[in-house]
């Protein structure tokens, strides 16, 4: 099995249901959380590289969800700017897997199981991604380690 860096947001419900199937398939998780991680552009851009720019966010924010940011406006150095000031705005998780260093943006299932193997249970679901029911924690920052990347 795997051991992750596992880039969260402390309080988030979408990301417990996440770590939950992550361990039932027997990865073990290092939990950092991504609101305080202390990023730089090139290492943020090491997770979202692969991706199309719009892919890049969190589509819960609320910046996003009033429409006052526009992902598919921004051209990758903007984008990766306004990341970097507001991680609130990175889609989540960001995990790492530390035996080969490959990386992954958000939670598809059928992604992750392809990438490192989910139980079969933690599978029904096409995506574990974003929040069941949006609650005040999983919009509003909230504290806790700080992750140096």
């Amino acid at each position: 099995m795997s051991h992750l860096v596992f880039f969260e947001k402390p309080g988030c419900g979408g990301n417990a249901r996440q770590r939950a199937a992550l361990q039932a398939a027997g990865h073990t998780l290092e939990r950092r959380n991504l609101l305080t991680a202390h990023w730089t552009a090139e290492a943020l851009f090491a997770f979202l590289a692969p991706l199309p720019v719009p892919q890049w966010f969190n589509r819960a924010a609320p910046r996003i969800k009033s429409g006052e940011v526009v992902p598919e406006a921004l051209d990758a150095e903007a984008a990766l700017a306004l990341l970097i000031a507001e991680p609130l705005l990175i889609r989540r998780p960001l995990m790492l897997n530390t035996a080969d260093g490959s990386r992954m943006v958000g939670f598809d299932t059928a992604a992750v199981t392809a990438w490192i193997g989910l139980e079969p249970s933690a599978q029904r679901p096409s995506s574990l991604e974003g929040c069941a029911s949006p609650t005040p924690s999983c919009t509003t920052p909230t504290g806790g380690q700080h992750a140096h990347v």
